[in-house]
């Protein structure tokens, strides 16, 4: 069993409480009465089974908060979220921001921490612009989910550290590579002070080359309160080789405009709310 000591203030979902009891009491069944065993063993099958899916499933917040939306309020003002993952990249993201500064758009970039590294003066013009940059790991592995608390801590607080060297500002939201986790996650976030974000609408702008396929999904019900995600690394590419986000961005600001949405950053929209 882990130990959790050291994340006393994580507050566990209900979810995760029934999963920490069943942990600890199908062993002392089987213990006191081993002709339970099989009971036992199908019961702790299938909590681990319940927990394994919720972390497959990017938009979960059975195993932890997640913001699959903005808060209410912001949805009553009219806000929107775009979101950029898995920059920074030299030959898109400067592209992507002088899109967002022709409509005064402002956007949230989780950025690799180690791109980052490579590229500081990118993502200090990320914040220069009055975006905000937020962590997308260290690394951008897809062995994550496989981590451990001891794992997990080393990487968001590596990238924490980083993006925080790189752009004087500490980041407060967490997104995973491709939206994937394991229930360790969320006391390693609580510990750090940082935010699971997931989503509300994705083009797939990383595996869809059509702008226009991409664009449909993202504007479908659109509405206030809603967090989108596009990739400004790691992308598609349009029939033409133009990166899709350098595509879509144009119509999809457009249409949020004539829509009287406001983009803000996750930043921006969490301190409106909790200083209203």
């Amino acid at each position: 069993m882990m130990n959790f000591s050291a994340y006393r203030n994580w507050q566990p979902t209900p979810l995760m409480k029934v999963s920490l009891a069943i942990t600890i009491a199908a062993p002392l069944a089987i213990v006191i009465q081993p002709s339970l065993w099989p009971w036992a063993l199908m019961i702790f099958i299938a909590d681990q089974l319940v927990l394994t899916f919720a972390g497959l499933w990017p938009r979960c917040s059975w195993v932890g908060s997640n913001w699959t939306s903005l808060p209410p309020a912001a949805a009553a003002r009219g806000d929107i979220a775009i979101t950029i993952d898995d920059g920074p990249d030299p030959d898109i993201t400067p592209a992507v921001l002088d899109m967002l500064d022709r409509f005064g758009a402002k956007a949230t970039f989780f950025c690799i921490a180690d791109k980052a590294q490579r590229y500081p003066d990118l993502c200090r013009d990320i914040v220069k612009r009055r975006h905000a940059v937020e962590n997308h790991s260290m690394h951008h592995k897809y062995h994550l989910p496989f981590l451990l608390l001891k794992g997990w801590m080393a990487e968001l607080n590596a990238a924490q550290d980083a993006l925080t060297e790189v752009t004087g500002i500490r980041p407060r939201f967490f997104r995973p590579p491709v939206g994937l986790r394991n229930p360790l996650l969320d006391p390693v976030l609580s510990r750090l002070g940082l935010q699971l974000a997931s989503w509300t609408k994705r083009g797939f702008d990383t595996i869809e080359g059509n702008p226009q396929v991409v664009l449909a999904k993202l504007l479908k019900d659109l509405k206030a309160g809603d967090i989108l995600l596009l990739h400004d690394s790691n992308t598609a590419r349009t029939n033409s080789g133009q990166p899709v986000i350098l595509a879509v961005l144009p119509p999809l600001l457009e249409a949020i405009a004539a829509a009287n949405l406001q983009p803000v950053t996750l930043s921006e929209s969490l301190d409106r709310c909790q200083n209203p």
